[in-house]
């Protein structure tokens, strides 16, 4: 924070004031209209306003699996860097770092200098944006283990680390969680002493709600984000009158029906309390009545499933062989785990769950090349999951893609990862709620618009992050890596008053411009 750098857009399409960012912006799109063997192609532009509020609030988050692998590491970590901790390894002295973070590690190309050399800033600089050293933490548990006892059993961290870690985690304890047995594994059972007792569903989000606001009291935040990331749960059943609607979820509710379940439970009081919800697991909590209910509240959402390790990879490995016109035919995942998310995983019904959220992520790229796939044709794609304790929290992935090639010929890519599950998705806790933050702050307006709005409660733009992205109902679901993170850049970009970037670079590429460089140089 201490290095950052004070610049500003010139443009007359960008007014600063000391509230708002506001810039004007010409987004310009193609459509494109099919009539029996006709297509016909228009360039379109629109005109948007963007608006966004320049005061950072303090966010405090609020971890459903406080006590978790993930919850202590993220917590953990934002400690160590926060505290300036150090710590030795057989390697020496480490230093904290917020590595695998794209709005702490990552950078973004703003434009050239006059040389012809890009010039780069960190992602976090280029709209104002909450620093996970000023988050305020807490959450909810079903295991009542402080903190300090929780990150020792998740094995995670160093041991010096952790030893320095202790006297500020050990008051850290988890508020009692929601327990249903049946919508995670049976193995986690004796895990369970840290519950929310003798209550309805209606009266356990009442609860809930109960528990944000005293969390929002006590610390004296702004605003507060809720986060799951607890167990995996199996998928709940969808039907009429159950969880279809808005209204229908409530009722359910009110009913004490046991196909609510305990993730959408903290959704519901979550959206009733106006605080944004994202689901880091792959079950189905988000319901259609439940988005329903963040339509109604106009309340940011997110999910599913943090994408951290294998199914990264994977869509950018599928990505670059459709787009060099190689054909992916079979597609096999392998991993094996020893954590509590592997142990839960180990249950069918949970792993199913995974199963999906994982098989899913290649589905539009395999449609955008209808050279390679014919109708109806996609490539076998099989994910295993196997929970092998001693390997701990260090997952192995291993992936092995068969392609056709030229003339009927055969490529098979094998690749074999190692994942530190918890240091991975870590960083990307952080990157969702502080995406999520900044995306509240941003409104929009339109020509035909007389006031500002906010985005779509589901925020598709924490697609870059999730394995199985939720986008408002109706619109198209982008997995293709590189367009996710394009579409986070070029809408921040947006927001300054910058175009999107394009890659064309054709002051590099035409005879007259690299004449008139030259000419200037001499």
């Amino acid at each position: 924070m201490e290095n950052r750098v004070d610049w500003k857009v010139n443009s007359p399409n960008v007014e600063y004031t000391d509230k708002y960012i506001t810039s004007n912006y010409v987004y310009e799109t193609t459509s494109v209209k099919v009539e029996g063997k006709q297509v016909k192609v228009e360039p379109k532009k629109a005109k948007y306003t963007f608006r966004t509020e320049r005061k950072v609030p303090k966010l405090g988050v609020m971890i459903v699996g406080l006590g978790g692998n993930n919850g202590t590491t993220v917590i953990a970590g934002v400690i160590a860097n926060r505290e300036g901790i150090t710590w030795r390894t057989k390697d020496g002295i480490q230093t904290p770092n917020y590595f695998g973070s794209i709005t702490q590690s990552s950078t973004v190309r703003l434009g050239e200098n006059p040389q012809g050399e890009d010039v780069y800033i960190p992602f976090n600089e280029v709209i104002p944006m909450v620093h996970p050293n000023d988050i305020v933490f807490g959450g909810w548990d079903i295991n009542d283990a402080d903190l300090a006892t929780a990150m020792q059993r998740a094995k995670v961290l160093n041991w010096d680390l952790q030893r320095q870690l202790i006297p500020y985690m050990k008051d850290i304890k988890p508020l009692p969680s929601v327990y249903i047995p049946d919508f995670i594994a049976a193995n986690q059972a004796d895990r369970a002493n840290n519950v929310i007792t003798g209550k309805n569903k209606k009266e356990i989000v009442e609860h809930l709600r109960k528990d944000i606001r005293e969390f929002k009291a006590k610390s004296k935040v702004d605003k507060v984000i809720v986060i799951w990331s607890a167990n995996t749960e199996r998928f709940c059943d969808v039907a009429i009158d159950l969880n279809d609607t808005a209204d229908n979820l409530l009722k359910a509710i009110d009913r004490n029906e046991e196909e609510i379940s305990p993730s959408t439970l903290f959704a519901v009081a979550s959206i009733l309390e106006g605080v944004p919800y994202i689901n880091g697991s792959p079950q189905n909590t988000f319901v259609p009545g439940l988005v329903d209910l963040a339509e109604r509240h106009r309340v940011t959402i997110g999910g599913d499933d943090f994408k951290s390790g294998q199914t990264k990879v994977k869509s950018v490995m599928v990505d670059f062989l459709i787009q060099a016109g190689i054909k992916p035919v079979s597609i096999v995942s392998y991993n094996h785990l020893g954590n509590n998310d592997g142990k839960n995983l180990s249950a069918e019904r949970q792993f199913r769950s995974k199963e999906i959220s994982k098989s899913n992520v290649v589905d539009d790229m395999v449609a955008s090349n209808k050279i390679l796939y014919k109708e109806n044709d996609h490539p076998d794609h099989t994910v295993v999951i196997k929970y092998v304790p001693y390997v701990g929290d260090s997952k192995r992935a291993m992936d092995e893609y068969t392609s056709r090639i030229f003339l009927d010929g055969h490529n098979t890519i094998v690749m074999h990862n190692t994942c530190e599950d918890s240091l991975l998705a870590a960083p990307l806790i952080l990157d969702l709620v502080i995406l999520a933050e900044v995306v509240d702050r941003i409104k929009y307006k339109t020509e035909d618009m007389k006031e500002f709005d906010s985005f779509h409660p589901v925020c598709s733009i924490l697609s870059y992050l999730l394995k199985a992205p939720m986008t408002p109902p109706n619109t198209p679901v982008v997995n293709a890596l590189f367009k996710q993170r394009a579409c986070i850049e070029n809408i921040f970009r947006a927001c300054i008053g910058l175009p999107p970037e394009n890659f064309m670079t054709l002051e590099h590429k035409t005879w007259d411009a690299i004449k008139r460089k030259n000419t200037s140089n001499r």
